[in-house]
């Protein structure tokens, strides 16, 4: 009697060790929980784009530069600085003045000279520098479309980690039930305790996953906290509810899309403009520039004072060392740009076919968690707790379907969140998709 009473006391035992440690670690992820969510500040997403665009520091200074080469057109739509000059010519002493009435060579003289470019020189230089100002501005809102993308992706994965948390939690108090069956068919002999074991261990394992969960998200959370442009001991972020984006595009509406709104097709195509507009300026260079000047010299007594105008030209007389070579260099980076915007724009459209591709596919898959694989998997549940109850099916019926029921629950979150991530990839790319 003593040996079996011991024998029956042992699995006991170790199923009380399991309970204590599976409390204790509950403990502590509560705790982790509870501190996370105590510095959470609930914000909108679209508020965070906001936020976004107008402190992140990338984005910032793409703003400044494009600020700055705004400036640039009228500087060199400007003429060159003109040239004042004063002069004295003395005679037999390097002192001023002498000379003044001894000699007919003396004189003091005033005058000034003007560079003046071929006439349209100037416009065209005015014209390639607002390309680059065009340029620059493509680049910042191929800026503000990645910061507002990475924005977008940070918080759908935040979404899912946050839900998934909850979810697990949630399914710890029905594997609690599940857990007091088991021990209390084990108490009147029943059940078995590896049935009880079993239980705890799949206790252990959300635990695990909740943890995992945690590390994740404060990953996350310092990635979304960098793209606002907010320090990394900031309060954390508050993640609210998404709703499934519809998107009813056609192939030919995404490919339209691409080349009217992809930022880099844009600044591509701003660049090539800039290089044919280089080009034009380039073949300028054949003509000469201008100069004026006009002097007046004031003599020594008894002498006519002198007045002086004269006209000079820059001649391109090393035509085939400079311009010539400088024609053919902007030629080929116009070629080269042109080449450059066809690249993009057929790599801009195979993207947007991948994320319209992938929006697709989960939409239909959302409808088959929702309609299908959800509900079948909580009645599958259902019946098994009821028939585990009454003895008609073993535990490890029971505890497959509640791990099914959490793997389909787990996967539609992760199928939402990575619908909106291609959603938000796919506005990256064509702008609104509305």
């Amino acid at each position: 009697m003593e040996r079996t009473h011991r024998r029956a006391v042992a699995p006991r035992a170790v199923i009380f060790i399991f309970i204590a440690l599976a409390l204790a670690w509950r403990s502590s992820a509560g705790a982790s929980v509870t501190a996370l969510s105590s510095t959470d500040v609930s914000t909108d997403l679209n508020a965070l784009v906001r936020e976004g665009m107008e402190r992140n520091p990338g984005v910032v200074a793409a703003r400044k530069h494009w600020e700055a080469l705004k400036r640039v057109p009228i500087q060199m739509r400007t003429l060159p600085d003109p040239q004042v000059q004063i002069q004295e010519f003395t005679v037999g002493s390097p002192k001023p003045s002498a000379g003044y009435e001894t000699s007919d060579f003396y004189y003091t003289g005033f005058g000034f000279a003007q560079d003046i470019p071929w006439p349209t020189k100037l416009s065209l230089q005015g014209e390639v520098a607002e390309q680059d100002a065009e340029v620059a501005r493509r680049q910042l809102e191929s800026a503000e479309r990645e910061v507002a993308e990475k924005i977008r992706e940070r918080y759908f994965e935040l979404f899912y980690l946050t839900r998934t948390i909850g979810l697990l939690e949630r399914e710890r108090t029905d594997l609690a039930q599940i857990e007091e069956i088991a021990e209390a068919r084990y108490r009147v002999g029943d059940g078995l305790a590896q049935d009880v074991l079993k239980a705890q261990l799949q206790a252990t394992q959300i635990l695990n996953g909740i943890e995992h969960h945690h590390r994740e998200m404060q990953q996350q959370q310092a990635d979304l906290k960098a793209a606002l442009g907010r320090d990394p001991d900031s309060p954390h972020l508050g993640i609210g509810e998404i709703e499934e984006t519809p998107v009813a595009l056609s192939d030919a509406q995404i490919e339209q899309r691409v080349r009217e709104r992809s930022p880099e097709v844009q600044t591509d195509r701003a660049a090539a403009n800039r290089s044919d507009k280089a080009l034009s300026l380039a073949r300028q260079g054949y003509f000469p520039d201008f100069s004026l000047g006009y002097a007046y010299q004031k003599t020594g007594p008894g002498n006519r004072d002198y007045y002086m105008a004269t006209v000079g030209a820059k001649i391109p007389l090393y035509f085939w060392r400079k311009q010539t070579p400088a024609i053919e260099q902007a030629a080929l980076e116009l070629a080269s740009a042109r080449s450059q915007l066809h690249a993009h724009e057929l790599d801009a459209g195979a993207s947007a076919e991948d994320q319209l591709i992938a929006i697709h596919t989960a939409d239909r898959v959302l409808k088959i968690y929702s309609q299908g694989l959800i509900p079948q998997a909580e009645s599958s549940m259902q019946a098994a707790m009821a028939a585990y109850r009454v003895s008609k099916v073993d535990f490890q019926t029971l505890i497959s379907a509640f791990v099914d029921l959490l793997n389909v629950r787990q996967e539609y979150y992760r199928e939402l969140a990575d619908h909106e991530i291609a959603v938000a990839r796919l506005e990256q790319i064509i702008g609104e998709v509305k």
